[in-house]
């Protein structure tokens, strides 16, 4: 009689569990060593990729950089199947859109060399937060080697050197309206702070554990978008898979495995999903994300049986995992059609008052304050993009589109209409503005903080813990060797110890888990 064959079960279609099923598939149709099954709980595979299209534009809802081309695995596919040229623009094309103006609230369009001022420091900071070699002679923060906790608190204190030095420097005080210098740089370096918290996907920079940031590695080269959309990295990635092979609408609700006293003949893990149907494997690759980790682990009811190992939920727990949502908003363009011209929305930048000034527009709401910008997504584009992050993220997830199309358009009129020149500022991408609120027709939005497939956007690593935590979380299950061994295996950007909170980091765990398993059964396989 034929013995039977070990069965692969994947959970989750995204980056990492498409990218171990490629790899797996190509040895099993090599070896026919096992059998190999894709389960995932939505209705499209990509996970948190989702190519989408505005106005006739090519957005992304989600992931949406390649960071650092060289030697990235995912820039190499994107270059192999041609993906990275288009004859239709697509989202940041042109990198960051260069006509820029930064705007005070109250109308007050910034001089560059305000804001300048106030970026070169900023970078200066959270160069050295990254652990690169830079001049330090302004700040006593570097000089001494102070630890610090959190990567917040060290750019807060940063910001405070700063401001001492603008304080002793003996010259007449720059104002504008209800704002003085000290506010104006104050405001500017929290708009960096806001774009810093969206790229971490934190509420707090408080929470980014400072140390553990000099670990995370990218690509050298520049940060690219992909022409024909990151979905068709994972297209390519699905495409060697047999349409059967991956099984939509499968919502896992518990993982049973064997830590010890596994005795007979069935297989060790059993899955079981919403729908009451049970699926045995004798290795399991979870790529779910972080957020649904932390939720699944928070009791005996959750989505282990038995519980996981205490050091492995200590680990899941101490990691951070944030949200981040993209608003999309398409202008319609005729608003300011009685000067016969088309209004060319600038990359604007927004500074707004803290939530707790007294000069604070209340007709602003508390969500969009700790938005930074508000762009078009390519030049000329009538589709703008801003981005949000942690509470606010939330909140925006919560509102209906009309609520969130009215305070937007009432925000940023407040900004246009009364854009006043502030020491001789440049805002030549205002002066065919004709005073009208802008109008927006449609939105689009993620929702990534509450689809219950995904929790959240991606991970950090948070103030108490460190690169060990990821490194946990990713060891397979069970540890005794005695016991049916690669039960259960861990892959995910969030457990990718240099390169997690990308896709690559999702891309590489993917690969690992998979050769994890081949080296288990001795298959020898070539991409």
């Amino acid at each position: 009689m034929a013995s039977r064959k070990p069965r692969i079960v994947i959970i989750g279609a995204g980056m990492a569990g498409l990218t171990a099923a490629n790899k797996l598939f190509k040895a099993q149709k090599q070896t026919n060593a096992f059998e190999l099954c894709v389960v995932e709980g939505g209705s499209r595979i990509g996970g948190r990729i989702n190519t989408c299209q505005l106005g006739g534009d090519t957005i992304e809802l989600g992931a949406t950089w390649i960071h650092g081309i060289q030697n990235s695995p995912v820039y190499k596919i994107a270059q192999e199947i041609n993906a990275l040229n288009s004859d239709q623009p697509w989202e940041r094309m042109d990198g960051f859109v260069g006509d820029s103006v930064t705007i005070a609230e109250g109308g007050f369009v910034l001089d560059s060399s305000v804001v300048d001022r106030v970026s070169s420091v900023f970078k200066s900071l959270l160069a050295f937060v990254r652990g690169k070699n830079v001049e330090c002679d302004e700040f006593e923060v570097m000089k001494c080697g102070l630890e610090f906790e959190s990567v917040g608190c060290f750019l807060r204190k940063g910001l405070e050197e700063f401001l001492g030095s603008v304080k002793n420097v003996d010259r007449e005080v720059m104002r504008c309206g209800d704002w003085n210098e000290e506010m104006l740089i104050e405001a500017v370096f929290r708009k960096y702070e806001h774009m810093l918290r969206s790229y971490y996907s934190a509420d707090d920079l408080k929470s980014i554990d400072f140390e553990a940031e000099k670990e995370f590695s990218m690509f050298p080269g520049e940060e690219i978008t992909i022409a024909r959309g990151y979905f068709s990295v994972i297209e390519s990635l699905a495409s060697v898979l047999p349409q059967d092979l991956i099984q939509s609408g499968w919502k896992v609700e518990k993982i049973e495995w064997r830590p010890s006293g596994f005795v007979g003949t069935s297989r060790p893990v059993k899955l079981l999903f919403s729908d009451g149907s049970v699926l045995e494997a004798d290795h399991v690759i979870v790529t779910v994300s972080l957020g649904v980790l932390k939720a699944g682990i928070l009791d005996d009811s959750g989505m282990f049986f038995p519980p996981l190992p205490d050091y492995k939920t200590e680990a899941i727990s101490k990691l951070g995992y944030g949200v981040v949502d993209k608003l999309f908003l398409q202008l319609n363009q005729s608003y300011d059609r009685e000067t016969d011209q088309i209004f060319k929305f600038p990359f604007l930048e927004m500074v707004f008052h803290d939530f707790d000034s007294e000069t604070k527009d209340p007709e602003i709401p508390w969500w969009i304050r700790k938005t930074s910008s508000l762009s078009p997504i390519y030049s000329n584009s009538s589709v703008l993009l801003s981005w949000f992050a942690g509470k606010e993220a939330l909140a925006l997830e919560s509102l209906s589109d009309e609520e969130i199309l009215n305070k937007v358009s009432t925000t940023v009129s407040s900004f246009l209409s009364n854009s006043r020149n502030l020491h001789n500022g440049n805002s030549s991408s205002l002066d065919n503005y004709t005073g009208e609120e802008p109008k927006f027709t449609t939105l689009l939005k993620s929702q990534w903080g509450t689809d219950p497939l995904f929790l959240g956007s991606y991970s950090y690593v948070a103030v108490g813990s460190s690169g060990y935590d990821i490194e946990k979380l990713a060891e397979p299950l069970p540890e005794n060797s005695s016991l049916p061994s690669l039960q259960i295996l861990f892959a995910g950007e969030a457990t990718h110890r240099t390169h997690y909170s990308t896709t690559h980091g999702a891309y590489l765990s993917g690969l690992r888990e998979a050769e994890r398993l081949l080296q288990h059964y001795k298959c020898i396989e070539d991409i």
